[in-house]
């Protein structure tokens, strides 16, 4: 590595002390995120200066192989060239317009192209993924004329009132089921099941016959972990809610571009109805987008009822960013690659912790990856909460301390992107095996 790495149990060295001290005064918590936090884990967080390909650099000078990838979009690493080059020519024409531009269409022929369940089908951007998942579900509701929704336990889908109620990631991270502030009346119609069990859907359309608009899934849920579906579970979803005359919706924010070109519905050959995307959508920059069949979107004004709007949807920097990114992807076909080296990642470690004699359960899908420090298996987030935490907070703290930076939970993924070469996952695992000796001698 070309800059120093933090050697100390302790990470955050005294810039990043300094200007976390100062983030606290103005920020709550000193973030602008929970997630972000390192209330978990221990530790203040680094603070980032920079960022190119693989790694990221601190404001005390450390360099680290990041596998957050700012939670998901990085998938062609930081800073990549031509995105950034598209970012600034888009730039010099203007900031943002608050009307039409030609990029917004090319931008959505892209996706009606390669997403299934956006073939002959429509979508509307917005920039972010709880934008994209409130609208969807607003959507579904007037469509259906119905009011309740059903979601996955530990299940996240973004802050809107309606979902908070058994969120995962950020919420279970900060001990806290529910969220204040969040009427009752707000989750009523929201209906909580466990992942992958098919029986809880089918036993709430029985108790709510007619009555639910939607399912809303994470496809593979990323917000407990990286946790992937049970082999017919979605294909059960997908009959169940064409029975019931209900919505599926596909919650991509995480998965779309990211585990196949046409995300986790190409990856399992089942077709939601609607989708949502964001992260590696907007390449780096804010974006998101929801669409799906040309009947239910055609409700969503100004050609239907459904009112949804935003100021800086299809922005110009997001879309200039988001064009670059589908336009590598097409002509590099990264998606073999990220395969192999995420694979050696993840069997890596996992025969690592074998070694070492730590119980770890890995999971993975494509670039997306978990450890969870438990025997297994883990197919919900009941699963999931059986893992030690304490043992993560260790592992967490000995791998940021040996250069390797990591989302400070749980219950989050790690992320692959094309920029990690094999140097880099070398590195990653010598890493590993020093953490998990540590780990065996405590």
């Amino acid at each position: 590595m070309s800059e120093t790495t933090p050697t100390t149990d302790h990470p955050a060295d005294d810039r990043s002390r300094e200007l976390f001290a100062a983030a606290n005064r103005v920020l709550p918590g000193g973030v602008n995120s929970p997630v972000r936090a390192f209330r978990a884990v221990g530790g203040d967080p680094p603070f980032i200066r920079r960022a190119s390909g693989c790694r990221i650099y601190t404001e005390d000078g450390a360099e680290l192989i990041d596998y957050v990838a700012s939670w998901g979009p990085a998938l062609l690493g930081h800073a990549h060239p031509e995105v950034v080059e598209a970012v600034i020519a888009a730039a010099r024409d203007g900031l943002s317009f608050g009307a039409c531009t030609a990029a917004e269409t090319e931008l959505a022929e892209r996706l009606c192209e390669r997403v299934p369940s956006l073939r002959d089908g429509m979508l509307r951007m917005v920039s972010s993924g709880t934008e994209a998942t409130m609208s969807a579900l607003r959507l579904a509701r007037g469509f259906t004329g119905r009011d309740l929704i059903i979601k996955a336990d530990g299940g996240y889908h973004g802050h809107a009132d309606m979902l908070l109620a058994a969120a995962g990631s950020g919420v279970a991270t900060l001990g806290t089921p529910d969220c204040a502030g969040v009427p009752a009346d707000a989750v009523n119609d929201t209906l909580v099941v466990p992942y992958n069990d098919p029986d809880a859907v089918a036993a709430c359309f029985a108790a709510h016959p007619a009555r639910i608009a939607a399912v809303i899934v994470e496809p593979i849920a990323g917000n407990m972990g990286c946790v992937p579906p049970r082999e017919g579970y979605l294909q059960n979803l997908r009959d169940q809610t064409r029975a019931h005359g209900a919505v599926l919706i596909f919650d991509e924010v995480m998965t779309g571009l990211r585990v196949a070109r046409g995300g986790a519905q190409e990856l399992y050959g089942v077709t939601p109805d609607l989708t949502c995307l964001a992260k590696v959508l907007g390449g780096g920059l804010p974006m998101g987008a929801y669409g799906g069949d040309r009947a239910i979107m055609s409700t969503v004004a100004p050609l239907g009822p459904v009112y949804q709007a935003g100021t800086l949807s299809g922005n110009p920097l997001s879309v200039a960013a988001g064009l670059a990114t589908l336009r590598v992807i097409d002509r590099d076909n990264p998606y073999d690659a990220l395969e192999s080296h995420s694979a050696r990642l993840a069997d890596g470690l996992r025969e690592r912790a074998e070694h070492h004699q730590i119980p770890w359960f890995g999971t993975r899908v494509g670039s997306m990856a978990c450890g969870f420090f438990q025997a297994g298996p883990v197919h919900d987030f009941a699963d999931a909460r059986g893992s030690d935490t304490e043992r993560f907070a260790q592992w967490h703290r000995g791998m940021l301390a040996r250069g390797i930076y990591l989302a400070p939970s749980q219950f989050e993924c790690a992320f692959v992107s094309t920029a990690h070469d094999e140097a880099a996952i070398d590195t990653t695992l010598a890493a590993a095996d020093e953490v998990f000796a540590e780990l065996a001698g405590a």
